[in-house]
């Protein structure tokens, strides 16, 4: 009897690890602009770049803007860096509505220290960021060194 107790405690606790484990893997959203600034900030950070797509206004501008940013965070980027930027924490200054569809939000890292903006628009009830706000379309490498 004490025997199939301690079965019957050893499934639960293991099924309750493992409930606990889909609820730390669930999937960010972003509920208005600051937190898809916010979430596509740390994500980048992070070096998180297949995460920091998915708070991104899709485009090949965009696309090739972030290709840039991840080949030179894998590529040229030391250790030290990349683990500053992964501890760095994000201060948000301020957010400027232009309308009901786009905000420009300020912001910079503890890491670099370096003030800086995004542009986040409203694309089919998601908010997006869209980074040709700013890096206007020049030569797109440039900006990622």
């Amino acid at each position: 009897m004490r025997g199939s107790i301690w079965i019957g405690l050893a499934i639960i606790l293991s099924v309750a690890g493992c409930s606990n484990d889909k609820e730390e893997k669930k999937e960010v959203t972003s509920e208005n602009d600051v937190d898809a600034a916010r979430n596509f900030i740390r994500s980048a950070l992070d070096g998180n770049w297949r995460e920091a797509r998915r708070f991104m206004l899709q485009d090949s501008t965009n696309t090739q803007l972030l290709d840039a940013y991840e080949n030179n965070y894998q590529v040229h980027m030391n250790k030290e860096d990349k683990r500053g930027y992964r501890e760095a924490s994000i201060t948000l200054y301020d957010t400027r509505e232009v309308n009901d569809s786009v905000a420009i939000i300020n912001y910079s890292n503890s890491f670099k220290k370096q003030k800086d903006s995004l542009r986040v628009v409203r694309m089919d009830g998601s908010w997006l960021v869209d980074l040709k706000y700013s890096f206007p379309q020049t030569d797109t490498t440039a900006h990622a060194h």
